[in-house]
C-alpha cells in the first residue's frame, strides 16, 4: 500500500489517533503536515523524529482550523510548499459535557466549529487541487457518535452526524473526479488521555485500573478491548490505497460491536 510521493495533511496529529494516523501514512513513504497544539520543543521532537524515522518530509503549522482563514491559508502552504496535498484527514476534535439544557452556548460554538464546520472548510479548500490532479483522499474522521448518540454530548454527537452526512454529500459530488470521501467512525480508543482518565478514575474510585476499563468499556461496546490509533491509522492507509479505490461516502466502525446492537 506504498503512498509514495503523496502528501498528507493531518489536523490534530500532535497526539492520540491524529499522531496514529500521521505516523501510518509516513511509514507507507507520504510526506506529512501535522496540525495541532501543544508545547512547542514536545511538537518539533515529534516532527524531527518522524521525518528522520521515515525517511520522508514532515512540516509542522499551528493553524487553528477553527478560523476559515487558516484552514485556506494552510492547504495553499502545503500546495506551495509540498507541491501537492493528496490526502486529508479531518481529524481534530474537542469534547465537553452536560445535559442539553444546561450546555454552554460557547461550547457549543466551540465544539461545532472544530468537529464539523472545520471539516467543511478542509474539504472546500482541498477539492480544487485534487479535482486537477485526478486524484485525492478524504477521510473524515467521525465517532461511533456519527452513527449513535448518547447523553450529555449533544453538540459532539450533532457535529459527528453532521460530519458523516457531509461526508456523504462530498462523496456523491467527486465520485468520478478519482477522489474518494469516507468516515472512519471509532468506539473507544486508548490514547495517552484517555489513559490519564482511566488512572484518574480508578485512583477517585479506589479500585484497580483493570476493573475501571473494563467497566468503562462495556459500558457502550461488547467487545472488551480498545481499539489503538495505529489501528486507526491503519485503516486510513487502507482507505488511501488503491485497494479502496471504489470504496466512497462510507461511514466505517472500528468500535468494538458499539453500534451493532
Amino acid at each position: 500500500m506504498s503512498l509514495k510521493g503523496k502528501v498528507a495533511l493531518v489536523t490534530g496529529s500532535t497526539s492520540g489517533i491524529g499522531q496514529g494516523i500521521a505516523e501510518a501514512f509516513a511509514a507507507e513513504g507520504a510526506a506529512i503536515m501535522l496540525n495541532g497544539f501543544g508545547d512547542a520543543a514536545e511538537i518539533e521532537k515529534l516532527r524531527a523524529g518522524t521525518a528522520e524515522k521515515f525517511g520522508v518530509k514532515v512540516g509542522y503549522s499551528g493553524a487553528d482550523i477553527s478560523k476559515p482563514d487558516q484552514v485556506v491559508a494552510l492547504v495553499a502552504e502545503i500546495e506551495k510548499d509540498f507541491g501537492s496535498l493528496d490526502i486529508l484527514v479531518n481529524n481534530a476534535g474537542v469534547q465537553f459535557t452536560a445535559p442539553v439544557e444546561e450546555f454552554p452556548d460557547a461550547q457549543w460554538d466551540r465544539i461545532i466549529a472544530i468537529n464539523l464546520s472545520a471539516v467543511f472548510h478542509g474539504m472546500k479548500a482541498v477539492i480544487p487541487g485534487m479535482k486537477k490532479r485526478g486524484w485525492g483522499r478524504i477521510i473524515n474522521i467521525a465517532s461511533a457518535h456519527g452513527l449513535v448518540a448518547s447523553g450529555h454530548k449533544v453538540a459532539y454527537v450533532a457535529a459527528k452526524h453532521g460530519v458523516v452526512g457531509a461526508t456523504k454529500v462530498a462523496a456523491i459530488e467527486l465520485a468520478n473526479d478519482g477522489i474518494t470521501v469516507n468516515a472512519i467512525c471509532p468506539g473507544w480508543v486508548l490514547t495517552p488521555l484517555v489513559e490519564k482518565q482511566l488512572d484518574d478514575r480508578a485512583k477517585a474510585e479506589g479500585k484497580d485500573v483493570a476493573t475501571i476499563t473494563q467497566a468503562f468499556l462495556t459500558e457502550k461496546q461488547p467487545m472488551a478491548k480498545f481499539s489503538t490509533p495505529e489501528q486507526i491509522g491503519a485503516l486510513a492507509v487502507f482507505l488511501s490505497s488503491d485497494a479502496a479505490s471504489t470504496m466512497t461516502g462510507t461511514p466505517i466502525s472500528i468500535d468494538g460491536g458499539w453500534v451493532a446492537g
